[in-house]
């Protein structure tokens, strides 16, 4: 009887989600499904080195000197609400580049917040053993509580903590929100900074423009930093997504010396084609856009 009474606000949520999508899909672009054409070479990583690959929207393969992290990971062909088998939601339009299989075992999980294009029970059911560490966001390790995972680790911003693999981890606060359905108000977001080996990255999860990394690698330096680049039109959503050009200044701000960009080509989530936030992004970077490391799915970075 509880299961049936919880499964009916979720349908109709599904279905007021599904009829307003529908609504906006007409400004919406439709590109078609694609594969990507560059396939990650995961044997070429080895306990010596540092590299990061992109799968595809925010989920990204870390390999840091043996150890393996994966930030949000989202691996289904539709994100949304669950209702037995069926998924209420968004399509994906490029697959990822690699598959939940190929990536294998997975050493910690970072969460930057609980929406559905960034935390996947699907793909998420599939990834976590009892020995994966996963942090997440405040308010959301309840959401992992049924996972065998025996190290989940909730960080509020400005929080650290050192895993027993040496793998440091300061929770940085960004602009966005994180309610996953309208009564999770409690639910909130985090960018990452990582350190082990004497290797320094930023994740910045999903944000709006923010003054929250500036300085970040006056310190340390900060070898490699992951920016979202898409979901800002209309105008009105970047209060939680930034620009292409807002990126760019916060990747400047922050003192990093390499930026990978994310969050973008997809999912469509806004009205922007999805091509334009990469071509908006090197642009504003103008004669400095060597810094930028990656430019499609599948492709890899060796620090």
């Amino acid at each position: 009887m509880r299961l049936r009474n919880l499964l009916v606000p979720s349908a109709v949520l599904a279905s007021v989600g599904t009829f307003l999508y529908t609504r906006l899909k007409r400004r919406l672009p439709r590109p078609a499904f694609k594969v990507p054409t560059v396939k990650p070479d995961l044997a070429s990583f080895d306990e010596t080195m540092v590299g990061a690959t992109w799968v595809g929207h925010s989920t990204v393969l870390i390999h840091w000197y043996g150890l393996k992290i994966l930030t949000d990971p989202v691996f289904s062909n539709r994100i949304g609400v669950h209702v037995g088998p069926v998924t209420f939601g968004m399509k994906r339009h490029t697959a990822p580049a690699l598959s939940i299989e190929e990536i294998g075992h997975v050493d910690v999980i970072l969460l930057s917040h609980a929406h559905m294009d960034h935390f996947d029970h699907k793909s998420l059911k599939r990834l976590i053993t009892r020995d994966t560490v996963v942090i997440s966001a405040p308010g959301t390790s309840k959401l992992l509580r049924k996972y065998p995972s025996l190290q989940t680790l909730e960080m509020h911003p400005h929080d650290k903590l050192t895993l027993a693999n040496g793998l440091h981890v300061q929770a940085i606060p960004v602009a966005h929100w994180g309610n996953r359905f309208p009564w999770d108000k409690h639910m909130g977001y985090n960018g990452y900074v990582l350190k082990y080996k004497g290797v320094r990255m930023l994740f910045a999860g999903d944000t709006a423009y923010t003054e929250s990394f500036n300085g970040l690698a006056n310190k340390e330096p900060i070898d490699l930093a992951f920016f979202p680049i898409g979901a800002y039109q209309p105008e009105s959503f970047e209060e939680a997504h930034c620009t292409p050009e807002q990126a760019w200044t916060m990747f400047k701000q922050s003192g990093a010396k390499r930026f990978f960009p994310m969050h973008w080509d997809t999912f469509v989530l806004s009205y922007e084609p999805v091509e334009e936030p990469y071509e908006r992004l090197v642009a504003a970077a103008k004669l400095e856009r060597d810094q930028i490391v990656i430019k499609t799915h599948g492709e890899s970075i060796r620090l």
